[in-house]
């Protein structure tokens, strides 16, 4: 095994405009790691999507946003006021999966070693060292991962990480179909994405974006990120992702200087008792 910082840094970059929400991703996913089924087949009753969200089951998940672009106006009496040319439905479609922050705050939270940083500066957990406390869910500012109910431990996406030594890329990449799901090293995947946005900028879609690609923001930049159509808000994403044990040093040292206050006032007091 390659130790830490040995090899170049790997991650995801996917292009959510050519995704066609087959769910080949999620299929490949649960079939190379052993992902148990969660939900069945059943619909969510408000969207064609069947997984909902990201979680201990679902390490893909394809959203479908279905967005109606009928104005029906202000409510009036009577039928709704109809559009002579019905602007139809517009559908956005995109493979989320856990980002593989800069700075993880699952790892840093996790008291047992159970997460840690590959070599490809990927987060992994360790099935077999993580003990089910929980602390790392409440602290992925993206809602990844979760305590798995049948089992008590903490699952989330490993990038393939048995993929990965072997030379092999992600099941997810390998079957995507229209390369919406692009693998390999991150710096040559931002330099991809930014000539991606800029030739649809050129053919008209101004609305194209890339989400977690800054190394600047908030979580210092994701190992996967994305291209978007519309706000980040739309697909479910934090628009301002912060590390959620930003402040933890800064706590930690007025946690030390309260308490060496208090030691100094009971060392007066003690030798003052003396006196």
């Amino acid at each position: 095994m390659a130790e830490y910082g040995t090899q170049p840094r790997m991650g995801f970059f996917t292009d959510t405009s050519v995704c066609i929400g087959c769910k080949a991703c999620e299929v490949a996913c649960k079939e190379w790691n052993g992902v148990p089924e969660s939900g069945g087949l059943d619909l969510l009753g408000m969207s064609y999507d069947n997984t909902g969200d990201l979680g201990s089951n679902t390490w893909r998940h394809v959203a479908f946003i279905e967005q109606p672009a009928v104005d029906l106006g202000m409510p009036t009496v009577g039928a709704p006021r109809q559009l002579e040319q019905e602007p139809g439905v517009r559908w956005l479609m995109s493979s989320d999966v856990c980002k593989h922050c800069t700075h993880a705050a699952c790892l840093d939270v996790c008291p047992t070693g159970a997460l840690f940083r590959t070599e490809f500066d990927t987060v992994v957990v360790q099935q077999d060292i993580c003990n089910g406390c929980g602390y790392c869910v409440p602290a992925c500012p993206y809602g990844v991962i979760e305590k798995r109910e049948s089992d008590g431990r903490a699952f989330k996406c490993t990038l393939c990480y048995d993929r990965l030594g072997a030379g092999l890329e992600p099941a997810c990449a390998k079957a995507c179909p229209t390369e919406s799901i692009q693998f390999g090293e991150l710096a040559e995947l931002r330099s991809q994405a930014a000539s991606r946005v800029d030739a649809l900028h050129a053919d008209g879609v101004p609305e194209a974006r890339l989400y977690g690609h800054d190394p600047d923001d908030g979580v210092g930049g994701d190992g996967a990120f994305f291209l978007l159509l519309d706000e980040p808000e739309v697909y479910g994403f934090p628009p301002d992702p912060v590390v959620t044990t930003r402040d933890l040093p800064a706590m930690w040292k007025r946690a030390a200087t309260t308490a060496a206050g208090v030691a100094a006032a009971l060392v007066v007091s003690f030798l003052g008792r003396r006196r």
